[in-house]
C-alpha cells in the first residue's frame, strides 16, 4: 500500500475552494429547478401568505374613522383567527346598537351642530344570495305574509329621530340622529337563517346575514345623500334562545380542545364591532327629493328624551323656519294598504305597521275600542282608536269673544241694564286656552288682532259698577266655561299699546 503524504494547504487556497463549491451549489439550484421556477413573489402568492396580508390594515385603515357602530351582543368563541367575526342573534330579541361619534373636533365641520341620516339593513353574506336577494325576500314576504324581516324597537332605543320603516323593503329602517349626543338604537330580525337555506330536512346550517349600517350628511338641498361611513357585521339568527344554545355550545367545544389549537381561534367579545365596507350599491335610498320628515327644517318628533326640540327643528341656531299649519291627517275608508301604511308611520303607529299590513283604511276604522286596545295593548290602543275616529284633545277652557263695534258704543246708553238691542247683530270668536294663565290669554288675544302681544298692555274685566278688575291667571282659572265677552280696546296714551276691557 503506498502511503501519500498531504501538505498543509495554505489559507488562500482553502478561501478559493470553499468559494467554488459555493458557486457550484447555486449554480445546481438553477440546473435543478430551472430558471424562475423559484422566486419569492411566488411564495407571497400562496393563500397562507395572501390571508395574512390581506388582513393588515393599509395605510388608509390607520386613519381614524368618523363613527364607530357597536352590536350589543357576543362573538363567537369557534372563529378561526383571520375570519371575520361572527355573531349570533335570537329571533325577534331586540339588540342594542350604539352609534358612536370619533371625530376630532373640527374634523367634520359641516356635520356640526346637525343631523344625519344612517340606513341599517339585513342582507344576505353569500354572494349566491346576493345576486338573487329580490326574489328571495319576496318568498319570505309570501310565507310570512304582515311580517317585516328588521324592526326598530323604538320605546327602548335613544337619541334616534323619525325613524321610517318602508312597508315595501322588508329589511331597511333609517333614521336621523346626533352625532354629538348619546344615541342607541335597538333593532329586531325576524327571519332565521335556515329559513333561507336550499334543502329544509332539519338539522342544516343557515345562512349567515349581514347587519350593515350607511350614514350620510346632507347636500345643499337638503337631501341626506352625501356618503360618510359604511360599516357592517356577520350575523346568524336562531329561533328564540337558540342563540344562547349556540353560543353555549360552542365554548363547551373549544374548553375541549387542546392548548395549541385554541391558540388558532379568537377570543369571544362581549360586543360586535362593526368593521368599515363600502356603501351597500342599492340605491332606493337616493331620492331626488327629501321625502317628508327629512328636510333641513326637522319637523319631526324625538322618540327618546334629552333632545331639544327648538334645536331640532332649526337644524341651526340662525336658521328660524317658517310656521307650518297643521293639516288634519284623518284615515279615509278609501285609503289602500298602502296608504294605511304610511299613516300609519306618519302617527307615530310604526311598531304596529306589520300588525296592519294587509289592513285598508275601511279595514282600520271598522275596528272597535276593544279591539285595538286588545291588539296594541292600552296606551298605545286608546290612542291608535283616538286617531282613526280623528278625536281631538278638548281644550281645558272655552271663552268667545266679540269687538265692541263703534255703532254698539253709540246705541249702549239707549239701553237699560247693558242691554244691546235685539237688532244688534255681534260676531263671536272663540277662544281656546290650556294653560290658563293670563300670558296664554293675551297669546291668543293678539292673535285675534293680529298684532303682537306686546302691544297689550293690560286685561281688565268689567266688575260691578263699572269697575276695571285685573285679569289675573286666577281670575281665569275660575272663568266658567263657554263663558262670553265683549271686547273693548282703549289706545293707550303713552305709547302705540292697548288696554283691553272685558264686558
Amino acid at each position: 500500500m503506498a502511503w501519500a503524504l498531504k501538505l498543509p494547504l495554505t489559507d488562500e487556497v482553502i478561501e478559493s475552494g470553499l468559494a467554488q463549491d459555493f458557486d457550484a451549489s447555486l449554480s445546481g439550484i438553477g440546473q435543478e429547478l430551472g430558471a424562475g421556477a423559484y422566486s419569492m413573489s411566488d411564495v407571497l402568492a400562496l393563500p397562507i401568505f395572501k390571508q395574512e396580508e390581506s388582513n393588515l390594515p393599509p395605510d388608509s385603515e390607520n386613519k381614524i374613522l368618523p363613527f364607530q357602530y357597536v352590536l350589543c351582543a357576543p362573538t363567537s368563541p369557534a372563529i378561526k383567527l383571520h375570519d371575520e367575526t361572527l355573531t349570533y342573534l335570537n329571533q325577534g330579541q331586540s339588540y342594542e346598537i350604539r352609534m358612536l361619534d370619533n371625530q376630532k373636533i373640527g374634523e367634520l365641520p359641516e356635520i356640526t351642530g346637525k343631523m344625519v341620516k344612517s340606513i341599517i339593513r339585513v342582507v344576505f353574506h353569500d354572494r349566491r344570495l346576493q345576486y338573487t336577494e329580490h326574489q328571495q325576500l319576496e318568498g319570505w314576504r309570501w310565507n310570512r305574509p304582515g311580517d317585516r324581516i328588521l324592526d326598530l324597537d323604538i320605546p327602548m332605543s335613544v337619541g334616534m329621530i323619525d325613524p321610517r320603516a318602508n312597508p315595501t323593503q322588508l329589511n331597511t329602517v333609517e333614521f336621523l340622529w346626533d352625532p354629538s349626543k348619546r344615541t342607541s338604537v335597538f333593532i329586531q330580525v325576524h327571519c332565521i337563517s335556515t329559513e333561507f337555506t336550499m334543502r329544509k330536512h332539519g338539522g342544516e346550517k343557515g345562512v349567515p346575514f349581514r347587519i350593515q349600517i350607511d350614514t350620510f350628511k346632507e347636500n345643499e338641498n337638503g337631501e341626506y345623500t352625501e356618503h360618510l361611513h359604511s360599516a357592517s357585521c356577520q350575523v346568524k339568527v336562531f329561533k328564540p334562545k337558540g342563540a344562547d344554545r349556540k353560543q353555549k355550545t360552542d365554548r363547551e367545544k373549544m374548553e375541549k380542545r387542546a392548548p395549541q389549537e385554541k391558540e388558532k381561534y379568537q377570543s369571544s367579545y362581549e360586543t360586535t364591532i362593526l368593521t368599515e365596507c363600502s356603501p351597500w350599491p342599492e340605491v332606493t335610498y337616493v331620492n331626488n327629493s327629501p321625502s317628508p320628515g327629512f328636510n333641513s327644517s326637522h319637523n319631526s318628533f324625538p322618540v327618546a328624551e334629552g333632545y331639544d326640540c327648538a334645536e331640532t327643528r332649526n337644524g341651526s341656531p340662525s336658521h328660524q323656519p317658517e310656521p307650518v299649519v297643521q293639516v288634519a291627517d284623518n284615515l279615509l275608508p278609501t285609503a289602500t294598504p298602502q296608504d294605511a301604511q304610511q299613516w300609519l308611520l306618519r302617527n307615530r303607529f310604526s311598531p304596529f305597521c306589520r300588525l296592519f299590513t294587509n289592513f285598508s283604511g275601511s279595514d282600520l276604522l271598522k275596528l272597535t275600542r276593544e279591539d285595538v286596545i286588545q291588539i296594541c295593548g292600552p296606551a298605545d290602543g286608546i290612542r291608535l282608536f283616538n286617531a282613526l275616529k280623528g278625536r281631538v284633545v278638548r281644550p281645558r277652557l272655552t271663552i268667545y269673544v266679540c269687538q265692541e263695534s263703534q255703532q254698539a258704543r253709540e246705541d249702549h246708553p239707549k239701553h237699560e241694564n247693558g242691554e244691546a238691542a235685539a237688532s244688534t247683530f255681534f260676531v263671536y270668536h272663540a277662544i281656546y286656552l290650556e294653560e290658563l294663565t293670563a300670558i296664554e290669554f293675551t297669546e291668543k288675544l293678539a292673535q285675534l288682532f293680529n298684532i303682537s302681544p306686546r302691544q297689550i298692555h293690560q286685561i281688565f274685566k268689567q266688575g260691578p259698577t263699572g269697575i276695571h278688575v285685573l285679569v289675573s291667571d286666577e281670575m281665569i282659572q275660575n272663568f266658567q266655561d263657554e263663558v262670553c265677552f265683549v271686547l273693548d280696546t282703549m289706545k293707550d296714551d303713552t305709547s302705540d299699546g292697548y288696554h283691553i276691557i272685558l264686558k
